[in-house]
């Protein structure tokens, strides 16, 4: 009797809140705004952009033809990050923390947009760095336990961003929207995923984080 009573009562049992409606709606919007905003923006650029050389920030850059599309775009996608991140219960606190920090910056990237000249704009440059980070890194900072997973990809793809930002490559753009994309989609795999988790009835912990982040 008292080892029944205990095994229903085990500390080891983490019960949580499950991720609400409002989470999925976010999360799907997120990649939606982004690569719809890079579509239509790079569109309305006169002549022929450049995708695979040309950057997203370009396309919301002082100067830019129809700059606002690409600008609301980005903020839209950064609230997105923010609410996905309220409702992503059941990952961990620093985690979720870090998330809505990607997506604060990914607005203030918005808010800052990149200009003509040498040096550029510095705020841009901080604030576009931070949201990256953030975004790549929140997926590890997330976990409640086990090994990194798949969400080192995320990383991965940061570096070789980072390589061809810094080392002036001829793919910088094609590298920046898989990061941006893949940091987009990554929300929406976890939330999906604990949706479905919920819908077979579990109220156990991590069981819908394991092997994404």
């Amino acid at each position: 009797m008292a080892k029944s009573w205990l095994a229903g009562r085990s500390p080891m049992v983490v019960i949580v809140r499950g991720v609400p409606w409002w989470g999925l709606v976010s999360s799907a919007v997120a990649p939606v705004l982004l690569v719809g905003g890079w579509t239509l923006a790079a569109r309305l650029q006169p002549g022929s952009f450049d995708a695979v050389a040309g950057t997203i920030s370009s396309l919301a850059a002082v100067g830019a033809a129809d700059r606002w599309v690409m600008t609301l775009a980005l903020a839209g996608v950064g609230a997105c990050y923010v609410i996905t991140g309220l409702a992503l219960r059941p990952a961990a606190p620093a985690g979720r923390l870090m998330l809505m920090s990607g997506g604060v910056a990914t607005m203030l990237v918005a808010a800052f947009p990149e200009t003509a000249g040498a040096g550029g704009s510095l705020p841009h440059t901080f604030w576009a760095a931070a949201g990256f980070v953030a975004l790549a890194a929140w997926p590890l900072a997330a976990r409640r336990r086990g090994p990194w997973g798949p969400a080192g990809v995320l990383l991965g793809l940061l570096v070789w961003f980072g390589a061809e930002l810094i080392g002036g490559g001829r793919q910088v753009g094609l590298a920046e929207r898989v990061l941006a994309g893949a940091e987009a989609v990554w929300p929406l795999a976890v939330v999906l995923a604990c949706r479905w988790s919920q819908s077979r009835g579990s109220r156990r912990l991590p069981g819908c984080l394991d092997g994404l982040v």
